[in-house]
């Protein structure tokens, strides 16, 4: 199974943290959140993983030379030119994966969602793209139908409301930032370099079917804040008893 990393972000909300190194190697119990990313996908059968870069790219290039997993391949995709933003950065690693279906997982979360089962629920039920969302509360939702089919999403704080389906009521849901795209969304991306992955969601839901997967009662948490470090702390023996 293939998967990729995104690790490129400015990780703005991490300061002072991030001041003179990125996001990803940011530490939790002595290892970077990159390596725990690395962790959880190997252990549960991915076996090609992409990295995105760019903000210090040669701190995490140069951690990556050093990583030894065996029988496991990790690429760089090389943003350190120009941030791609979501959508532009997924966009740019595609060719990396050969035309095959693979799961993207941001590198500041951390979780015990089956991501495996989250990617085989994606090739059986044949979506475009199958969006890992959890009720909890959030700034923005994603809208879905009653068979799980993405129609919208709203801003919270607002207001603003973008429909691809005329569905009401529909079910909000938060967004994980862990999904499995089939390699056909590059139809719906725009031909611009820098553009949001969910803004194409929006786009190819009106043609066809982005998937929900929801995981309400997995373990979950984003770890972009810095007051969510120490809670993390804790968490990471939970997760993979370390």
């Amino acid at each position: 199974m293939n998967a990729m990393i995104l690790a490129a972000g400015l990780g703005t909300r991490l300061k002072p943290y991030t001041n003179n190194k990125p996001k990803a190697l940011v530490e939790i119990n002595g290892q970077p959140l990159l390596h725990w990313a690395i962790q959880s996908l190997i252990r549960q059968g991915f076996e090609r993983l992409v990295v995105n870069v760019h903000h210090f790219g040669d701190q995490v290039i140069g951690y990556l030379k050093k990583v030894n997993q065996p029988n496991v391949e990790i690429l760089i995709s090389d943003e350190r030119q120009l941030l791609l933003n979501t959508g532009g950065g997924i966009k740019k690693a595609m060719d990396i994966f050969d035309n095959e279906p693979f799961l993207i997982h941001n590198t500041d979360i951390l979780t015990n969602l089956d991501v495996a089962a989250l990617y085989r629920h994606h090739i059986k039920n044949n979506s475009l793209a199958t969006l890992a969302v959890r009720h909890r509360e959030s700034s923005r939702y994603l809208l879905f139908d009653k068979y799980g089919n993405l129609c919208g999403w709203r801003n919270a704080k607002t207001g603003a409301l973008k429909k691809c389906q005329p569905v009401a009521p529909a079910e909000e849901l938060a967004f994980s930032g862990i999904h499995v795209i089939d390699p056909r969304l590059r139809w719906y991306m725009p031909d611009e370099m820098v553009f949001s992955i969910i803004d194409v969601y929006l786009t190819a839901g009106r043609y066809e079917k982005i998937s929900s997967f929801d995981h309400s009662s997995s373990f979950w948490m984003d770890v972009g804040r810095v007051a969510d470090l120490e809670k993390a702390r804790a968490e990471i023996w939970n997760l993979f008893g370390t």
